[in-house]
């Protein structure tokens, strides 16, 4: 397997032109290819600038989950903290966690800072939303979003070899002219259900408004995760 590690943007797309697969850390298609037989050409985007970054309002889609620090909001670096062990965090990227993973335990925190993708095709290089990230698996070259005021993330703990362990992030985002807006994003077993409401009077009234979103159809036990969380999240900032 010949592995091309591209330093522009120009060059990952003649990889991909060429049918080059895209590889993170290789930790969700290691053990495939060992069954199956490896590609002919991969390509890793750990030398190149733009997905690499790691702002308080970005985050590269080949930073190693490990790297994931103070400069980004507490619901990532939760997130990604979380995943794994401490050998695969060292590993895995972020872009691999988010469009190659079936677990996606980032997804949940992008959802909730309202996080828009920059994609790479061999046509060129675009932002969509995190939706078709999912649907379509693109090569993911970073993350980009309005820092918000307040965020939190909890993983539950899990059973080995059993279903996935509940997730829930939330963030409390607030912009000049506009009522604060709390997001809450759950993964319930493989799947991940969000909702946004305006912060209201108190933390019931809430709680109450993300009842009319999608979320309603959590079950109960989740439900009073969601319910501790959005109340310390507003407590916290007053």
């Amino acid at each position: 397997m010949l592995l091309r590690l591209p330093t522009s943007v120009t060059e990952a797309r003649e990889c991909l032109a060429e049918g080059a697969v895209p590889i993170g850390g290789a930790t969700l298609v290691w053990a495939a290819w060992q069954r199956d037989g490896f590609p002919d050409l991969a390509m890793s985007l750990r030398e190149l600038p733009e997905a690499n970054v790691l702002e308080r309002d970005a985050l590269g889609g080949a930073v190693l989950l490990h790297r994931v620090d103070a400069r980004v909001p507490d619901v990532l670096r939760l997130a990604a903290a979380t995943v794994g062990t401490g050998a695969v965090r060292r590993t895995a990227t972020v872009g691999g966690n988010i469009a190659g993973s079936t677990l996606r335990c980032l997804l949940p925190a992008a959802l909730v800072l309202d996080a828009r993708a920059t994609v790479l095709e061999p046509e060129g290089v675009r932002e969509t939303d995190l939706a078709e990230v999912v649907a379509k698996r693109p090569v993911l070259l970073s993350l980009r979003w309005r820092p918000p005021v307040a965020s939190a993330y909890r993983k539950l703990p899990g059973e080995a070899g059993g279903a996935p362990p509940l997730v829930v992030a939330s963030a409390l985002h607030a912009e000049p002219g506009t009522p604060d807006r709390v997001r809450v994003a759950v993964r319930d077993g493989y799947d991940v259900l969000s909702g946004t409401a305006h912060r209201e009077t108190d933390a019931e009234a809430t709680l109450e408004a993300l009842r009319g979103t999608a979320l309603d159809d959590l079950p109960a036990a989740a439900w009073e995760v969601v319910r501790a969380q959005v109340t310390g999240l507003l407590e916290d900032r007053g």
